[in-house]
């Protein structure tokens, strides 16, 4: 066999089907890479949506090597993709088995992993083998209770190790959850090299808005409470009281696309909303040195997904206890707040996520070790809030000031000297 039992689906039930969604999320290592890069994807067959999205993801100066599910459809294999053309047939090798492969930047699993979580941790230390130093390993689970409870649980403790990145995908039959694990260091100057990662977090509604799971979740449960209300009052009309608020409750959750720019000096806002102040500091929980702080307000009519503004590593997370005071104020200084550090190649950059009056829930979703590429989304505020960038005081400059309007992953707030 080309690979452990443990990679294969092999749990109860019907089989994981791997759709374009789920591919997609499993190959985001590949497409977000812009240098050369060599990948190993295990288990693809000819009509497997993962090899296509793998394909899909080639630039030029990638290596892709391919080992199939089976080693007797190798040669199955090769013919299909030589059918793919000679851009494509150039690029991606197709090898008999495991063994006769070389170590890789990216490692994908084509099939949902489904063993025991004794045969899930033999597979993944034998696949770590084959990254190179930094490189990282995508794998799927099922997401269904009770399908593959070994496979699931293991991953979720690996990830809690390793995981820079993990993505339920609901749109897949049945659903999947994707794991993205990191065994070894990766260096932060490859944060400058990626583009933003696909995110399932976002519900596409058309190519430019798409809006967050948050809101389709609160959505969701808005319009379960007017049918409950309706079956349980007939003759009340208190039903259109959630059922209207579904679409405003969405909406303040929406998530649009936005062009980065490709100035290689630029700082971007973290976040929509206006600059509250740009002031000089110290902070010694970041470091001896000054930063600059550039904080911005965010109304509940803003839109409230956080974007890193720079490209770099992420080496700290913690939240900070306080208050709720008005984030507009002051005194929101010592909210409740949500720090998330980078390294940089300009030096320690943090993000501030601080709670509101009314908002209380902060979503932070880049673990430590990942690396976030600039104006990559990494989480969310509920309702209004504000959100602090702290940059190297002697290191940066910045281009706006109090009472400017600033747009997220977009705005330019500041530039490296």
């Amino acid at each position: 066999m080309t690979q452990s039992p443990a990679v294969r689906a092999t749990g109860p039930g019907r089989p994981v089907r791997v759709g374009e969604r789920a591919a997609r999320v499993l190959t985001t290592e590949m497409s977000r890479h812009h240098g050369p890069k060599t990948t190993l994807l295990i288990g693809a067959t000819t009509d497997s949506s993962v090899l296509a999205a793998a394909v899909d993801a080639l630039l030029p100066g990638d290596v892709l090597t391919v080992v199939p599910a089976d080693a007797l459809a190798a040669d199955q294999l090769r013919e299909h993709v030589t059918s793919l053309g000679a851009w494509t047939a150039q690029r991606v090798r197709v090898a008999d088995s495991l063994a006769e492969t070389d170590a890789a930047d990216v490692v994908i699993v084509a099939e949902p992993l489904a063993g025991t979580a004794e045969e899930t941790r033999t597979a993944l230390d034998g696949l770590a083998k084959y990254l190179t130093g930094g490189g990282v390993l995508s794998v799927l689970v099922p997401a269904l209770p009770g399908r593959a409870s070994g496979a699931v649980g293991e991953l979720e403790r690996q990830s809690a190790l390793f995981g820079v990145g993990s993505d339920l995908v609901l749109v897949n039959q049945p659903p999947v959850r994707a794991h993205r694990l990191r065994f070894t260091p990766a260096e932060v100057s490859v944060a400058s090299r990626l583009a933003p990662a696909y995110r399932t977090s976002s519900v596409p509604l058309t190519r430019r808005m798409h809006i967050d799971s948050n809101g389709v979740a609160a959505a969701g449960i808005a319009l379960g409470l007017a049918a409950v209300t309706r079956i349980s009052r007939p003759k009340s009309r208190l039903w259109l009281v959630p059922a209207l608020a579904a679409g405003p409750v969405a909406a303040f959750f929406r998530d649009p696309e936005r062009d980065i720019p490709e100035d290689e000096s630029a700082v971007v806002a973290a976040a929509d909303g206006q600059v509250l102040s740009v002031q000089r500091l110290r902070d010694e929980r970041f470091g001896d040195g000054e930063f600059l702080r550039i904080a911005v307000f965010l109304s509940v009519l803003d839109v409230h997904v956080n974007r890193a503004p720079v490209a770099g590593k992420v080496v700290d997370y913690f939240v900070a206890d306080g208050g709720f005071a008005a984030a507009m104020k002051p005194d929101a200084e010592h909210n409740v707040a949500a720090y998330t550090v980078l390294d940089t190649d300009h030096g320690t950059v943090v993000v501030a996520q601080r709670t509101g009056l009314i908002a209380r829930r902060i979503v932070q979703r880049a673990p430590v070790g990942s690396l976030l590429a600039r104006g990559e989304r990494f989480g969310l505020i509920r309702f209004g809030s504000r959100t602090d960038v702290y940059l190297p005081a002697d290191a940066a400059e910045p281009v706006v000031g109090p009472g400017e309007r600033v747009i997220g992953g977009a705005s330019v707030i500041a530039r490296w000297r």
